[in-house]
């Protein structure tokens, strides 16, 4: 038990704490740091950039967490009604979840090509002309989501799979004699019995949105004209590009006590039916 402890104060408490104070110090990597108080928290009030940020995530995740639910159970929901299938259906679904972001984020970058990309393409098919996405500022970020989507879905998928099974067939069986149809189950047996496991998956797909990074830097570098800038990516070019380590420290707390309260009020929201 000491052990786990002792890990857990060295790779977190300790660092959040170094973090912390660090927040309220000039910190420039290369020279001495100076207490400065509050200003660096100050500073975030002043600074548009912090603002076209924090509304670019806010963007994502309203973007991102009811799409990655949807899909997540959408998914769940088909793999599960066919057994025969789900093993290998989980296993290509699940491949993208432990592949590279650079990986990942490569192959979207030629998928996503708006001259030659296979998503213009197929949109061709169907006689409609795809956009710029990466490098249109009103899909860039659209088109971010999507690959967020795609890449991570699985694990939500695994979760909501192991929800299902856990559903006593005697209650579908007892719709089934009632004259319930798949809608009626789905509404009536599925769902509420899945409350807990939504709770899980929203609230981890919220905490991700919050922190998302990978793909914004790798895919736009936060652009077209700032449209993908993130908290995180602005943390990053604060602390790595501009050397204000304090600063971007200052930022960070500042997303943690966001993810907080968002993880709190959907605590209270989601998990109202848990109790």
């Amino acid at each position: 038990m000491a052990l786990p402890i002792a890990l857990f104060a060295i790779f977190v408490v300790i660092p959040a704490g170094m973090a912390l104070v660090m927040s309220f110090t000039s910190y420039s990597v290369i020279g001495d740091s100076h207490w400065v108080g509050l200003d660096n928290y100050r500073r975030l009030f002043l600074d548009p950039y912090f603002f076209i940020a924090l509304r670019n995530t806010a963007y994502y995740t309203l973007l991102f967490v009811p799409l990655g639910i949807l899909v997540a159970l959408a998914t769940a929901l088909l793999l599960h009604r066919n057994v025969r299938v789900s093993t290998l259906f989980r296993t290509f679904f699940y491949v993208p979840v432990v592949s590279s972001t650079v990986a990942t984020a490569t192959i979207w970058l030629w998928l996503l090509n708006p001259q030659f990309g296979m998503v213009n393409v197929a949109l061709g098919w169907f006689g409609i002309d795809g956009p710029a996405w990466l490098y249109d500022s009103n899909w860039a970020m659209p088109a971010i989501v999507i690959m967020s989507v795609w890449a991570g879905f699985g694990t939500n998928m695994m979760i909501y799979l192991g929800g299902l099974q856990g559903i006593p067939s005697q209650l579908y069986e007892a719709a089934r004699i009632d004259g319930a149809g798949w809608w009626q189950q789905l509404r009536y047996i599925v769902m509420p019995s899945l409350s807990r496991t939504t709770f899980l998956v929203s609230t981890l797909l919220v905490i991700g949105a919050f922190q998302v990074f990978d793909q914004a830097y790798v895919l736009t570098k936060g652009g077209p004209g700032n449209s993908t800038i993130t908290l995180v990516y602005y943390i990053y070019t604060q602390g790595f590009g501009n050397l204000e380590m304090g600063y971007a420290s200052a930022i960070s707390f500042v997303l943690f006590a966001i993810i907080a309260v968002f993880a709190v009020i959907n605590a209270r929201v989601t998990g109202r039916d848990n109790s």
